[in-house]
């Protein structure tokens, strides 16, 4: 059974992740986002198959670049002990770099970039989108700006 990681920042972007747990039947399964109290119940609902990065937001100049930093050290270790064959992403920066290291050794990169956006790509989407095995799209005007991508419309 092909092990799928699926990953997200928090909010909206693992809202939309967790849109796809019917996924997760299908293959053994791993799950990351940031620690949030929101996100606690994860830990419960899915014994053993999530994982915690740390909390960080682009609002908070200063700190934002260390625990970004921290937060590529963590995925490393996290991508070492579950070894996905594939990643499959809604975004953003918590993402990009388990991204990053999954194409280093070998693992098939799925992204998704956002339904908030309709006409602008996020940072993460244009770094991913490089390199991406499979990049969707929710809305067809998005072709426009990723024209290698796929539309999947809505993940809702």
């Amino acid at each position: 059974m092909k092990k799928v990681m699926f990953i997200s920042s928090t909010g909206g972007h693992l809202s939309e992740m967790m849109q796809l747990k019917s996924l997760f039947s299908k293959y053994n399964y791993y799950l990351v986002t940031e620690k949030t109290p929101d996100n606690l119940y994860l830990k419960d609902k899915y014994k053993g198959k999530v994982s915690y990065l740390i909390y960080g937001t682009k609002d908070h100049f200063w700190i934002y670049p260390l625990k970004l930093i921290v937060n590529c050290f963590i995925s490393l270790f996290i991508y070492i002990k579950v070894r996905p064959d594939v990643i499959i992403t809604t975004g953003t920066h918590t993402a990009g770099p388990m991204c990053c290291i999954g194409k280093i050794f070998g693992s098939k990169i799925i992204f998704i970039e956002t339904m908030a956006n309709i006409a602008t790509k996020t940072v993460t989407g244009r770094l991913v989108y490089k390199f991406a095995d499979l990049f969707i799209v929710q809305w067809e005007s998005m072709l426009k700006l990723y024209p290698k991508a796929k539309y999947g419309g809505w993940i809702y």
